[in-house]
């Protein structure tokens, strides 16, 4: 098993083909990895553990990243990471719930991350389950969709405070978001921060940030995609 962040690259060059979203995939992996390595209370062994976090990777049209480090942690062999994107390789270009352990949704067509995680985090609400938190990524392109203003409205409103979101900020919404992404989720009731998106440090200090009674939203800023 992979243990060091120094070792992704070595699994990410495991993946070759000409359909990889590689900037979507290289932008989320230092968020991927401080949240796996430092936060999220899961491992292999406990999978289906209904006590377990959960972790909704709403940008799945990049999963490169999230591949790499679901190997290193021991979800999925490494060996699978070789096939990626072949038509008899559970690794498609999309993430398959049913397909990759560790996977909680199917993803790729975006908009659905947010909405999907205010569903699951008032789901382990209604079955008692207080203590899991839910996590999910999401682009800062995907603010174009609606469902997420709706999800992101709801969850303030009530108080989701399991709840939480981490944003890619490459710069690549349509218009743009004035004020800056933070400013339209504590609009909402949201606890939120701004960090930089390939400082560990920094995004593990924001992922622990106390925001009792409020979800917490993490803008992570990486490089502009074009």
């Amino acid at each position: 098993m992979i243990t060091t962040y120094e070792e992704l690259p070595g699994l990410l060059g495991r993946m070759t083909g000409a359909e990889k979203h590689g900037p979507a995939a290289t932008s989320t992996l230092d968020a991927l990895w401080v949240l796996y390595e430092r936060v999220l209370r899961i491992d292999p062994e406990r999978a289906d553990d209904p006590a377990r976090d959960r972790f909704l990777l709403s940008k799945g049209h990049g999963p490169m990243a999230y591949y790499a480090v679901l190997a290193a942690k021991g979800f999925l062999p490494a060996e699978w990471l070789d096939g990626f994107g072949g038509y008899h390789s559970p690794l498609g270009h999309h993430p398959d719930r049913l397909l990759v352990p560790g996977v909680e949704i199917g993803s790729g067509s975006l908009g659905h991350g947010l909405p999907l995680a205010v569903g699951t985090a008032l789901g382990l609400r209604a079955q008692g389950l207080t203590d899991p938190a839910v996590w999910t990524l999401i682009g800062d392109a995907e603010f174009d969709e609606g469902s997420n203003h709706e999800a992101l409205a709801y969850a303030g409103a009530v108080g989701l405070e399991r709840l939480h979101a981490i944003v890619i900020d490459n710069t690549s919404a349509t218009h743009g978001w004035q004020g800056g992404i933070a400013s339209r989720f504590a609009a909402a009731g949201w606890s939120a921060v701004t960090v930089d998106g390939h400082d560990h440090e920094a995004l593990y200090q924001a992922y622990t940030t106390e925001h009792p009674g409020r979800p917490h939203a993490v803008i992570a800023r990486v490089e502009p995609k074009n």
